[in-house]
């Protein structure tokens, strides 16, 4: 049984390692950011109810898995099941590159041109993870990291 959960800044590559993790085992992913923000619309968040009733049902209805994604609340949930995590730190410089590389997100937005239309917000919001004290902010997963006592990896790089 694998349950890995894998967090860290925007752009620090929690979806390329996620994806490595599920086609190596054959194991279902959950990118949080398609249970949390409302179908068809950009940045309008779900009922936090919902969305936390939604990854529980993930969570009980598979043995293995790979969740990933920014919300520390949301990953707090699914620690208590995480057999291993990774906490994603390559540092700003190295996630505005892979921002500027980030392939079309389909699953998030409806065309690449929309996602574009965000880039520069998303810059933005990257170069602030060191000093947001919210639920995606560096403190509070480094937070989670430390209370973890189970097999975890610091990703530096």
């Amino acid at each position: 049984m694998y349950r890995f959960l894998i967090f860290g800044n925007s752009g620090s590559g929690k979806s390329t390692l996620a994806q490595k993790l599920v086609l190596d085992l054959n194991i279902p992913v959950l990118d949080l950011d398609t249970i949390v923000w409302e179908k068809n619309q950009i940045a309008i968040r779900r009922d936090h109810e919902d969305v936390s009733h939604d990854l529980q049902d993930f969570i009980t209805n598979h043995t293995s898995w790979v969740i990933e994604g920014s919300y520390s609340t949301l990953i707090t949930i699914a620690l208590e099941f995480a057999t291993e995590i990774y906490f994603l730190n390559p540092g700003i410089d190295k996630c505005l590159e892979n921002n500027r590389y980030r392939p079309w997100e389909a699953h998030k937005f409806k065309s690449p041109l929309e996602q574009a239309e965000m880039f520069e917000f998303l810059n933005s919001w990257i170069q602030q993870y060191t000093v947001r004290n919210d639920e995606f902010g560096y403190s509070s997963h480094r937070a989670i990291f430390e209370e973890f006592k189970g097999k975890k990896h610091e990703i530096l790089e």
